[in-house]
């Protein structure tokens, strides 16, 4: 395993990788440490922390749609075992929680690089951000072409860009609405929701996106993490294939699920993606790097 790799030219890098797994981790070599201490801490200019809910109804009033969900806080993570060890590795994501009205008024903010502090420790330095952890899958269909998605013109991020499908795991979808306090037996099996809930929430988000049945799709590879350089936003990314063809998945994509965030569907080849990442954001610039020191460990063994 590897991390904190920056990537991009001398002035403007457009990610660092915070993690990679280059051979793929299943569902149990991931798990969650969930709590408070993860949380954002709010920061002690108030004038700034204030913007906060001006910014979010600023853009209510703009689009009456909009509205507040809970999300993951990325709070770093911990591995172990891998390469010259006789351990299989390991990895546990340290979660907090966040909704996406703070995601909106802190990495979003025009002032969003006041919220960093001064540090070389990542995770003290995006302490005062909301920072939700996205996530992104990067498909290989049977003919061997990735699934390259372009972000409509009305999405909030990025209008426009090319991505790799993937959106946010959800604390609802398991029945977190906040950090109350468990016994320790129900702690430990919400633990396992919350690795569980990695998982599934990419494949939910690769099913409603480009519409290809679940049944078609592998279990996903957990290959890293990404963050962007700009408004510093992470995404979680995982590898999988998919059973159907390259012109059967465009076929079925007409009639995807959550079709409305995006207006088209590509089957890349290795040479089309190198071109495309180049208009992608940064963290999924990043994803891209991930997948292709997947690609490298691949042929090393």
């Amino acid at each position: 395993m590897k991390a904190n790799m920056e990537i991009g030219n001398q002035d403007q890098p457009a990610f660092k990788i915070r993690l990679s797994c280059p051979t793929g981790l299943s569902p149990s070599q991931v798990s969650v440490d969930f709590g408070q201490v993860y949380d954002r801490i709010p920061h002690p200019d108030v004038n700034l922390e204030n913007s906060i809910s001006e910014i979010w109804d600023q853009r209510v009033q703009k689009n009456a749609s909009l509205f507040n969900g809970l999300k993951f806080r990325y709070g770093g993570h911990s591995f172990s075992g891998g390469a010259g060890t006789d351990q299989e590795p390991h990895v546990c994501l340290h979660l907090g929680l966040t909704d996406y009205r703070t995601f909106v008024g802190t990495n979003l903010n025009p002032l969003w690089e006041r919220f960093l502090l001064p540090s070389e420790d990542d995770f003290r330095q995006c302490q005062h951000t909301s920072s939700p952890l996205g996530n992104g899958a990067v498909i290989e269909t049977s003919d061997k072409k990735i699934i390259v998605l372009q972000r409509s013109k009305n999405v909030g991020e990025f209008p426009g860009h090319y991505v790799f499908p993937g959106g946010h795991p959800e604390p609802e979808e398991i029945g977190i609405s906040s950090h109350d306090n468990r016994d320790d037996n129900s702690h430990q099996i919400m633990k396992e929701k919350l690795s569980q809930e990695m998982f599934d929430s990419i494949m939910r988000e690769v099913v409603e996106e480009i519409g290809v049945p679940a049944d078609s799709l592998t279990k996903p590879a957990f290959i890293g993490i990404s963050r962007r350089v700009l408004n510093v936003r992470p995404t979680a990314f995982f590898f999988m294939t998919c059973s159907l063809q390259s012109m059967e998945i465009q076929q079925l994509y007409h009639s995807a699920a959550d079709g409305y965030e995006s207006t088209q569907l590509y089957a890349a080849s290795m040479d089309d993606l190198e071109s495309m990442a180049k208009k992608m954001p940064g963290c999924h610039q990043g994803g891209f790097a991930l997948f292709k020191l997947m690609i490298d460990a691949a042929k090393d063994a």
